[in-house]
C-alpha cells in the first residue's frame, strides 16, 4: 500500500469517526442553549488542547487525544475528571431544573440516533455491499480436526436451526446467525439441525475453545464451520501452474474433478490431495463455464503440491438496499444481544470482546481499504451511532443515561444531591470508566497486526523445460 492511500484513508477515517462524536456533543449543545444553560467549552476529544478558540464565552476546543468529545456544562453533575476544570464556579451559577437537565442529557443520544437515520437513508439509497458468505447458511468448509467434523457436518449441509433457533445468516450479532448462536450457546453441547440434500438430520456438537495467552482476549465457543463461499482466485502466481493452464483473477471455480467445491480451503485441499496428477478444474468466467485442466506441482521450499493460486477472502458480492426502519431495528436488536450475552452468567462473552475508540477506528480503516470502502463505511456508522446512543442511555454516572437518572432523582427529592457527593460519585465513574476504556484499548491494539492467516503466500515455481502449450479450455458448458 502506497504511503498517499493509507494517509487518505487514515483521513478518512479520523473525519467520519468524529463527525459520530461532534453530532452527539452537538446535540448536548444545543439542547444547553436553547434551555439557558452556562456553556463553557465544547471539546472534541480529550486531553491538552492543541487549539481553542473562545467565541460569545465559549471556549472550543481540540484536545490531543482523540478518543471523544465533551460539552462543558458546570450546571449540570461535575465532569472534571474527564473534561478537566471547569471555569466557572457550579455553587455560585443559578440552579437549573431537573428537567433542563434531563432535556440536555437525552439531546445527545436522540441526535446520534437522527444521524443513525440520516446514515440508514444513505444506505437505502446507494446500498450495502454483502458478500454470499454472509448471508448464507450453507456450511462452506469444515475442518476434520473440529467438533463440527467430528460430529459429521459436512460441507454443503444447510443449518437450519442452532440449539432450536431458525437461522438465516451465517454472521452477525444477531439471534438469526449461526456463529452468534454458536458463540453465545451456554449447554455443554450445542443442537444443530442441517438440511442434506432434502434430508433433515439434527447433530450434536460439543463446542471448544481455542487456547489463548493471558495477555489476550479469551477464545469464544466455536465447532469449526466456515460458511459458503464459492472459491474467487485473486492472484495466479507467476509460472505456476494454475498460470500455464489458463486460470485468470476473478474465476470462480466450482468443481475439482466433477466434485463441488464450497470454500477457498476445500479447494486448496482438493488440489494437494490430487498429488501431482491433472486435475479438472471447472471454473466460471464471466457467463461462461469452462473445464481446464491443472496438474499441480511442489513449490521451491515446500512439500506438497500447489497450483498458485491467492483466493480472494470475500468471495461474490451483491448489494442490498435495507429501509432505514431495518437497519435501525437490526441494530437495537443486536445491541440487545450484546447486553444479553453480557449480563448471563453462562455466557462466555465479556467486556472484554467489546470494541472501544482503537477497535472502531481499526473497523473504519478495514472498511475504506475496501473495494466498497464508503458504502461499508456508512453502513458502519449506523451501527456504530445506535450503539453510542444505546450505551449513553445507560444509568450509570459520567454518562447520559448517568445524568437523567440523577436527575429524576433530585426530581422525587425536590432538591439537588448535595454537590459534594455528585462530586465523588461522577470522578469514581469517570475513573472506572477511563480505566474500562484503557482496559478495551489493549486488547484492540492487539488486533492491529496483520492477519497471516489471510495474507497471500508468496510462492516460486521452478521453471520447467517444455515443448507442449498450456492445456486449452474445453468448450463452454
Amino acid at each position: 500500500m502506497s504511503v498517499l492511500k493509507f494517509l487518505f484513508i487514515v483521513f478518512e477515517v479520523v473525519v467520519l469517526f468524529n463527525l459520530v462524536i461532534l453530532v452527539h456533543e452537538l446535540g448536548h449543545f444545543l439542547a444547553a442553549r436553547w434551555r439557558g444553560l452556562k456553556i463553557d467549552r465544547f471539546g472534541i476529544w480529550f486531553g491538552k488542547s492543541i487549539w481553542e478558540k473562545k467565541i460569545n464565552g465559549v471556549v472550543y476546543c481540540l484536545g490531543s487525544i482523540p478518543a471523544g468529545g465533551y460539552v462543558q456544562l458546570p450546571q449540570m453533575a461535575p465532569m472534571e475528571a474527564i473534561e478537566g476544570k471547569t471555569d466557572s464556579v457550579a455553587e455560585q451559577l443559578p440552579p437549573i431544573s431537573a428537567l433542563d437537565k434531563i432535556i440536555v442529557a437525552f439531546a445527545g443520544p436522540l441526535f446520534s440516533l437522527g444521524l443513525a437515520f440520516i446514515f440508514a437513508t444513505l444506505v437505502w439509497q446507494i446500498g450495502r455491499p454483502v458478500s454470499e458468505k454472509e448471508t448464507t447458511t450453507i456450511v462452506g468448509y469444515a475442518p476434520t480436526n473440529f467438533p463440527a467434523a467430528k460430529a459429521g457436518i459436512l460441507p454443503g449441509d444447510k443449518i437450519l436451526e442452532v440449539d432450536g433457533h431458525p437461522v438465516s445468516r451465517f454472521s452477525g450479532v444477531s439471534g438469526e446467525s449461526v456463529m452468534w448462536r454458536i458463540v453465545s450457546s451456554e449447554d455443554d453441547t450445542i443442537n444443530i439441525k442441517i438440511d442434506r440434500a432434502g434430508m433433515v438430520t439434527n447433530f450434536s456438537v460439543v463446542p471448544v475453545k481455542r487456547e489463548t495467552k493471558s495477555y489476550q482476549r479469551k477464545s469464544l465457543r466455536q465447532i469449526g464451520v466456515e460458511p459458503f463461499y464459492t472459491p474467487m482466485v485473486a492472484k495466479v502466481v507467476a509460472g505456476g501452474p494454475a498460470e500455464k493452464a489458463g486460470l485468470k483473477p476473478n474465476d470462480l471455480v466450482i468443481e475439482v474433478n466433477g466434485e463441488r467445491v464450497y470454500h477457498p480451503a476445500g479447494a486448496s485441499e482438493r488440489f494437494k490431495s490430487g498429488g501431482s496428477q491433472p486435475l479438472a478444474v471447472k471454473v466460471r468466467r464471466g457467463t461462461e463455464n469452462l473445464v481446464i485442466s491443472v496438474t499441480p506441482e511442489i513449490p521451491v521450499g515446500e512439500k506438497e503440491p500447489r497450483v498458485g493460486i491467492g483466493w480472494d477472502d470475500t468471495g461474490l458480492m451483491d448489494v442490498v438496499h435495507p429501509t432505514p426502519v431495518e437497519q435501525i431495528k437490526t441494530g437495537v436488536d443486536s445491541m440487545l444481544g450484546t447486553f444479553g450475552a453480557l449480563f448471563s452468567r453462562k455466557s462466555d462473552i465479556g467486556l472484554q470482546h467489546l470494541s472501544g475508540p482503537v477497535g472502531i477506528m481499526r473497523i473504519y480503516y478495514l472498511l475504506f481499504d475496501s473495494d466498497q470502502g464508503w458504502r461499508l463505511a456508512i453502513w458502519f456508522s449506523v451501527i456504530l451511532n445506535i450503539n453510542l446512543a444505546i450505551l449513553n442511555l445507560l444509568p450509570i454516572p459520567v454518562l447520559d443515561g448517568g445524568h437523567i437518572t440523577l436527575a429524576l432523582i433530585e426530581a422525587v427529592r425536590r432538591k439537588p444531591i448535595d454537590f459534594k457527593i455528585l462530586n465523588w460519585l461522577q470522578t469514581g465513574c469517570a475513573v472506572l470508566v477511563i480505566g474500562y476504556i484503557l482496559y478495551v484499548s489493549f486488547y484492540d491494539a492487539q488486533d492491529l497486526k496483520p492477519d497471516k492467516e489471510k495474507a497471500i503466500p508468496e510462492m516460486k515455481f521452478a521453471p520447467k523445460a517444455s515443448t507442449e502449450s498450456a492445456p486449452a479450455p474445453a468448450s463452454p458448458k
